[in-house]
């Protein structure tokens, strides 16, 4: 049976699980609830790419992607921030929902699979 590997836990959940080659990331913000659409979808993505080469992976091992916006009003403009990011990079599967936040100013939130490197 594989060791299940659990990376920046807190009472409450693990920021990165790793089991059997796969990664699992909480869903990440921004961190500043100021930002825009666009700035909080940038942010998230390289808070992403951080985690995941931390867990011994990259953007280019990602398996799927879940998207929470708050409002769907947003959608394009969060489409054209990831449209931009993944556009020399392999696309993942993914799912965009509109979705009540946890707090009001969070305008999105993003949860990742990811294969760890070969």
């Amino acid at each position: 049976m594989s060791e299940i590997e659990r990376l920046h836990s807190t009472e409450r959940m693990s920021r990165i699980v790793k089991h059997q080659g796969v990664i699992y990331l909480c869903g990440q913000t921004a961190g500043d609830e100021n930002w825009d659409i666009a700035e909080q979808t940038e942010r998230c993505l390289e808070k992403i790419k951080g985690l995941l080469e931390e867990a011994g992976s990259g953007v280019d091992r990602m398996l799927s992607v879940t998207i929470y916006v708050r409002d769907m009003k947003d959608f394009a403009a969060m489409n054209e921030v990831w449209d931009n990011w993944f556009a020399e990079r392999p696309k993942p599967a993914r799912a965009c929902v509109e979705a009540r936040m946890a707090r009001p100013p969070i305008l999105v939130e993003m949860s990742v699979v990811a294969a760890e490197n070969a």
